[in-house]
Formats: C-alpha cells, sequence, structure tokens
C-alpha cells in the first residue's frame, strides 16, 4: 500500500483475469501468481526474474518475449496461499500439483476432517471429465502452511524450488543446488530433485564431496552417494589429500573409501601422509590453512614415547582408519625410517612390518605374508593425461626394478604395461636404488593386475587385465608384462598396478 502522504498518483498495471495490480517500480514480494500474471500480460519470460524471495520482481526493460508461463491458469480457476517460513507464496493450482506434499496439503484442506483420503487426491489431479468443466463450481481459495525444520532448506532456496513449478529453466548453480535438492525433498518435487542431484554429481569437487555425500545419505538417494565414495576412491589421495577441505571427510566415508579394492594411490605411503594430514585436521579443527607434511610429522613425533599416538587415542577410533593401510607395502627405506620415528603406530605393528620385509628379502623376494591379490597387493599408480605422449614411473622392491609406463596410440587410444629393467640401464634413477639392494635373481615370478579408469560424461569407465602369473626376466619379449590397452576421451586416466611377488 502506498503512503497517504505521498501525492504521486501510481500507474496501474493490469494483469490476468482478477486484475492485480502493482506499482510499476514495486517489487513482487513472494507473490508468484501476481508474478506470472503480470509476466503474460506483458510478454515477458518469468526465467529472467530473479529467484530471491525478496526480489521477485519484473524488469522495466526487457528484450526477451519467448512466451507465457506453460500450464497458467487464470486465477478465477483457483488459487491457494502457502505460508511457509515465514512468507506467504501464491500459487496456481496446476503448478502446485507437481509437488506431492502440497497436493496433499490442498486436499486436506479442501476436504475438511476426514482429509487425506486417495480418492480425494485422485479426483484432483485428474480433474473432472470435459463436458461437466463447465459446469463445476470456482476451486475454492484456500490457505495451506507448511513446516519445515530441515536446516538446509533456506528462503531463497525455496523460492527457487517454487519457481521451477512454473518453468524447468531455472539456472542452478553448485552453490545453491544443495538448499534446492532439500526443499525439494520437502515438496516431494520428484523432477526437481532428480536435475538437482544429476547437477551435483557432474560438479563434485574436493569443497562439496562431503556435504553432498551426506545429503545423499540422508534423503536415501543412493545413486548420490555412490557417486560421492566413487569420485572419492579415485581422488582421495591425487586431489583432496592437498587441500584444507581433506578436514571435512567424515570418518564413515573415509572408511568406505580405504574398504574399496579400486582405490586409486600413488603408493602405500602416498596414501599413509594423506591419512595423518586427516588425523592433524581432527585434531586440529581450528585450522585454516593446509599444513606441510613436516608439520604434521613432526606433531606426531612430539608426543610421548608411550602410548603411541593411536593407543592415546582410542576413544576417537582412528585405529580403525589405519587398520585398511597396506603397511607391508611400504617398501623404501627412507619411508620405513619415518615410521620407526613417527612414533604414531603401536610397536607390535611395526615389528610386523620390519619381519615381513626381512623373510621376504631372505627367501629372494618371495611375499609369505601376501596371497589375496585383491586385499594384500602392493599398489602403485600414475595419473596419465591426455596431454602426455609417453610417461613412464620407476619402482623398486626388494632389489627388484620396473618401469610403469603409459603410451598414447592417438588421441583417444592408449596403451599401459609394466616392464622389467636393470639397474645399469640408461635413464635409470639413482633414488630409486637408493640403499644398493640389487636382486641377482634372472627371474621374477609376479601375480598382478593392472587397471585404468577414466571419467567420461559424468560415468567412470573401467578397464583392466585379469590377474597374470608372469615370470619377468632381463630380455624381450619376457621383461614386459601384458599390455592393457584402451579406448577413452576421459582425462585424466587413474592407471593401477597391483602385484605381489608368490613363492617360486
Amino acid at each position: 500500500m502506498l503512503n497517504p502522504k505521498q501525492r504521486v498518483r501510481p500507474e496501474r498495471q493490469v494483469a490476468g483475469t482478477t486484475n492485480r495490480w502493482r506499482l510499476s517500480a514495486k517489487p513482487f514480494t513472494r507473490d508468484l501468481l501476481a508474478l506470472s500474471q503480470m509476466c503474460k500480460a506483458m510478454c515477458l519470460d518469468v526465467d529472467n526474474t530473479p529467484p530471491a524471495p525478496d526480489r521477485l520482481h519484473v524488469p522495466q526493460t526487457q528484450k526477451n518475449r519467448s512466451g507465457e508461463l506453460k500450464k497458467a491458469l487464470p486465477s478465477g480457476d483457483g488459487a491457494v496461499t502457502l505460508e511457509c517460513l515465514g512468507f506467504q507464496w501464491e500459487l496456481h493450482l496446476p503448478q502446485l500439483f507437481q509437488s506431492q506434499t502440497l497436493a496433499k496439503l490442498y486436499v486436506s484442506a479442501l476436504s475438511g476432517p476426514p482429509a487425506g483420503r486417495p480418492g480425494d487426491l485422485e479426483r484432483v489431479l485428474t480433474g473432472p471429465s470435459a463436458e461437466k468443466a463447465r459446469e463445476r463450481p470456482p476451486v475454492k481459495r484456500l490457505t495451506i502452511a507448511l513446516r519445515i525444520n530441515d536446516p538446509l532448506v533456506t528462503k531463497l532456496a525455496f523460492a527457487t524450488a517454487l519457481k521451477n513449478l512454473y518453468t524447468s529453466q531455472v539456472e542452478l548453480g553448485l552453490d545453491e543446488v544443495l538448499g534446492v535438492l532439500a526443499s525439494a525433498h520437502a515438496l516431494q518435487f520428484r523432477s526437481l530433485f532428480q536435475r538437482c542431484v544429476t547437477i551435483m554429481v557432474d560438479g563434485l569437487s574436493s569443497s562439496n564431496v562431503a556435504s553432498f555425500h551426506m545429503a545423499g545419505c540422508k534423503y536415501k538417494e543412493q545413486p548420490l552417494s555412490a557417486a560421492c565414495e566413487k569420485w572419492m576412491e579415485m581422488n582421495l589421495v591425487a586431489e583432496v589429500g592437498r587441500q584444507i577441505h581433506l578436514q571435512k571427510i567424515p570418518k564413515e566415508l573415509l572408511l568406505t573409501v580405504l574398504r574399496s579394492p579400486s582405490l586409486f594411490v600413488f603408493s602405500e605411503f602416498h596414501l599413509l601422509k594423506t591419512l595423518l594430514l586427516w588425523v592433524y585436521l581432527q585434531v586440529t579443527p581450528r585450522l585454516l590453512a593446509f599444513p606441510t607434511l613436516e608439520a604434521v610429522l613432526a606433531f606426531f613425533s612430539s608426543s610421548p614415547k608411550k602410548p603411541c599416538f593411536l593407543d592415546q587415542d582410542v576413544e576417537c577410533g582412528f585405529a580403525e582408519i589405519f587398520l585398511c593401510l597396506r603397511l607391508h607395502g611400504i617398501i623404501r627405506g627412507q619411508d620405513l625410517d619415518v615410521l620407526r620415528h613417527l612414533n604414531f603406530f603401536p610397536e607390535s605393528w611395526l615389528i610386523r612390518v620390519t619381519a615381513n620385509h626381512y623373510h621376504a628379502m631372505e627367501s629372494g623376494g618371495d611375499m609369505a605374508f601376501a596371497k589375496d591379490l585383491t586385499h594384500q597387493a602392493v599398489r602403485f599408480g600414475l595419473l596419465f593425461y591426455k596431454e602426455f605422449s609417453a610417461y613412464s614411473e620407476m619402482i623398486a622392491i626388494y632389489g627388484f626394478f620396473f618401469a610403469m609406463r603409459g603410451v598414447r596410440n592417438n588421441s583417444t587410444s592408449y596403451s599401459f604395461y609394466m616392464q622389467r629393467i636393470r639397474p645399469a640401464d640408461v635413464g635409470f634413477p639413482s633414488e630409486v636404488c637408493e640403499h644398493g639392494l640389487v636382486s641377482l635373481r634372472p627371474e621374477r615370478l609376479v601375480r598382478y593386475e593392472i587397471r585404468a579408469q577414466a571419467l567420461v560424461g559424468g560415468r567412470w569407465q573401467q578397464f583392466g587385465t585379469r590377474p597374470v602369473l608372469q615370470k619377468f626376466r632381463f630380455v624381450r619379449p619376457h621383461c614386459r608384462s601384458q599390455v592393457l590397452q584402451i579406448q577413452t576421451t576421459g582425462s585424466p586416466i587413474y592407471v593401477s598396478f597391483s602385484f605381489i611377488f608368490p613363492a617360486s
């Protein structure tokens, strides 16, 4: 209403059959019915109006005259006032019935005391026959109230969800999609809910994977939860483990990812560093900057010698996380020195790791402690980008040396394999043979598997060899593993090499 003291005579604008009018400069606050009528009368596009509940208005100049609201009825055919989140929203009946929650509330208010009968809802949704349509009395104008206790539902997100009742072309950003998803769930607006899920799956990143996974579990949307878990399997070490967002990853999600046989790691020591960083971020929750590895190692090394850190924090359940590690896969002497001086693991764990390595070296590399290729193999990995023409990483284990190689054949074709190399070969990095441990055995029996995964169009493509048992020698073709050839447009390609040295 205008202030009585104002002398300016306002210009009136007619919108729809009910002659609902507003000043041309007056915003349509929360009045979706008046907004739709005004857009129709002025041949404007409702999609270009802002979704904020306090700023729903039609611009003064508008070049886009693409059409009118679909399924819009004259307000004489019925409008409902929705009271929610401290606001009043006016809706058309055809749009209201896209929400099961609002439809049930409307039928309940329309029917009176015997509310909620399935037959009432079905009759309202299907509508009367064409012959009776002209004879029906006007639908009652009602006010319904919806109470939402979900903290994820904000007024702005709820306004965006209501706007989607009228058009499916409203753009949703990753920063607002979580609130819109929660609003769609409260409204039981399934098409909008699924659209939000698709946007979230396509936009997964280190900053949102934890909150999106929480939403998938909260609203029992298993495809969303599974997509977050799969993304984490590939990027826990490669991406999340290098950012402060690692602090937000809940323990339950971390356990699920660590127990997956398809978890991607550069090496077992890289995975250990990631988990140490995660624990450090949990015990220092106010930390705002990502810590250096040196600071983390110094923190745990400075704790009292007895008990070790895992024994001190039994109530936190950190030991359950580190039981998922394959500590026997930490091979390099420098990395083993870090384990011994860290004062993080119980002494019994370290003795077991040392004993496993000792017996393996005494038996010429045979890993008697590893039988299951899926759950006990030593794991290494590399990221292969489409810009690479070739890429190679060297690894050493018990005096045997291998190169993990990737080759780009053309724009979509790639080959990956493992090859045994001599320490005297040109280009062999000296740091790989750090302690001078070299096996003189001319052949080495290896059970291995090579897998590659790439994300294409929101879906993970998976490739792999079967488990192979092969004797590696120094001469061709016996020095090279089975070649994994793949066709994909995804980048990067996550390539994993898993192997054990069985008894000869």
